[in-house]
């Protein structure tokens, strides 16, 4: 096995389809094929399922992923601590993180980072929670900042930035009577998006946390952007981070209930790949987080060591 190919093996079975990972790998198929079918005669078994869908990795590729993306970080990680020990390392982070979070709370701290080093070159990527964790997982981002959904991954770092407050929304122009009791609120029409992304984890635990079952959901959005919209326009009624407010509260577009009890929270997080030796800008904007963005305190199960 080398690089290239556990390169090409990841990127295949990501996409699930032959023709589309030979396109971004920049490879002909029939020389992407030649390299799976190499790959499979070196191992002694067959890494993928094919039909005409596309391929889907056997039990045998999942155990060959799981190390595919080790071996590619590590291989990542010597190259850059190689480069850092000949002091030829490139300047240059890859954060990925949710739009709301790049809106409301990074769009100053980064510029300010940017300020203190002009030579670290930033690119910001925008994604949903999933899609977050697979570039962290393959590396194409250096760290993701998001909410915690609770996983637990040893192959990652995670840090508390800080416990950011959920708002009970109601549009603007809403004259129903704040909820008296937790139970008032499971019998509203709330607006929520779909089951696996991160806001809904937010929206099921704060009703799970405040001990009763969350209330039916009447309409499903594909974004929190989405969820303000149709709450101000009289919908239904949300549960957001406050942060994620902005100018619809500000503009009176937007009404914030008080919360019947306890103002549920949720963690905002930094995660980065453990590694022996971190890239030095790294290090620095995890030192400028550490004073700007919050309490940078560790939520990982094991002792803060090799990091």
């Amino acid at each position: 096995m080398n690089p290239r190919q556990l390169k090409t093996f990841l990127t295949v079975a990501r996409l699930g389809n032959l023709t589309r990972a030979a396109k971004e790998s920049n490879l002909a198929q029939s020389s992407l094929s030649d390299q799976m079918q190499a790959l499979e005669a070196e191992l002694g078994v067959q890494l993928f399922e094919r039909s005409r869908l596309g391929v889907i990795l056997t039990s045998s590729g999942e155990v060959l992923r799981t190390y595919a993306e080790e071996i590619m970080a590590l291989n990542d990680e010597a190259k850059a601590a190689i480069r850092a020990a000949a002091q030829l390392q490139e300047s240059a982070l890859r954060i990925g993180t949710l739009e709301t979070i790049a809106a409301e709370k990074l769009a100053v701290f980064l510029s300010r980072f940017r300020h203190v080093n002009p030579n670290i070159d930033l690119t910001l990527k925008i994604g949903g929670s999933g899609e977050l964790q697979r570039q962290l997982e393959e590396g194409s981002i250096d760290m993701a900042i998001t909410f915690d959904r609770g996983l637990r991954d040893e192959r990652f770092v995670k840090r508390l930035l800080s416990r950011e407050p959920l708002a009970l929304i109601a549009g603007g122009n809403s004259k129903a009577a704040a909820p008296e009791k937790l139970e008032d609120l499971i019998h509203l029409p709330f607006i929520a998006t779909e089951t696996g992304c991160v806001y809904r984890h937010l929206f099921d635990r704060a009703f799970a946390d405040a001990g009763i079952a969350a209330p039916r959901i009447a309409t499903q959005a594909d974004s929190i952007a989405t969820i303000m919209k149709l709450v101000a326009s009289g919908a239904g009624y949300g549960v957001v981070p406050r942060l994620a407010l902005g100018t619809d509260a500000r503009q009176g577009n937007i009404r914030i209930m008080p919360w019947p009890g306890a103002t549920p929270t949720t963690s905002l997080i930094m995660a980065w790949r453990r590694r022996r030796i971190q890239p030095a800008a790294l290090s620095l904007l995890l030192a400028a987080a550490s004073q700007d963005l919050g309490s940078l305190r560790s939520v990982d199960v094991r002792p803060r060591h090799a990091v």
